[in-house]
Parts: C-alpha cells; structure tokens; sequence
C-alpha cells in the first residue's frame, strides 16, 4: 500500500545490485550507500534473514531504517516478519511465489512497501 520514500529506493537499488552477489538464499540488509548485513547460502530465505539479523545484532550493528534486498522471492511471510522486527522500512524482491498475496499482506500489516523487480539474482 506505501510506496517506498525517495531515501528507501535508493537504498533498495543498492541493496539489489549487492544482494545479486551473494551465494543464494541471499538477503542483504542496507541504507542507500552502505551495505549492514548479508546473509548468504541459507536453507531457507527466513534463516538467511535471521542470520544476517543474529550477525549485525552481535556486532552491535542496528538494522533499524534499513530495506531488505532477497535475490528470490520470499515463499512465506515469516521472513517479512524477522525482517521487520529487524528494523527494515522497505523490501525489494523479484516475485514469483504461489504465496506472494500473502508476503504482500504481511508487509503491509507492518506498513513495508514492497517492490517486485519480476528478475531473480538466485544463484546455487
């Protein structure tokens, strides 16, 4: 339902020409120059943001303000939920999934635009 601010699409570019090098399930965690957390060659999309969550966390690193950039798409919501608990204002992923009606729902249960690219990074 929002549209993602100026600041937050810079920052999902950014996150999106990152996140394309990254061993998949990749997520990337960033501002609009600045990259906070990757999660790379996860099981799942949910562990790679919980990862990449755990790793700023221990390193006392904030994610609050950032976006999420995914190389696929997100085939549940429980990963908008760790990401938004997280701190993350925007999410950019290709799309894709059968459950993209409810990923979508849940981002904006939390007020998270959400921008589909309909081009995946995912790389084995």
């Amino acid at each position: 339902r929002r549209k993602p601010s100026d600041d937050e699409m810079k920052a999902l570019q950014f996150g999106w020409k990152v996140v394309k090098h990254v061993k998949s399930n990749a997520v990337v965690f960033s501002g609009p120059q600045q990259t906070r957390a990757i999660g790379g060659g996860a099981t799942s999309r949910v562990d790679a943001v919980h990862n990449a969550a755990a790793k700023a966390s221990r390193v006392g690193l904030s994610l609050e303000g950032s976006v999420l950039a995914s190389d696929a798409f997100f085939p549940f919501p429980d990963s908008i939920h760790r990401a938004a608990d997280a701190g993350v204002t925007a999410i950019i992923q290709p799309g894709g999934s059968r459950r993209d009606d409810e990923v979508i729902a849940a981002c904006n249960e939390r007020g998270i635009p959400m921008v589909f690219t309909g081009k995946r990074h995912f790389k084995h």
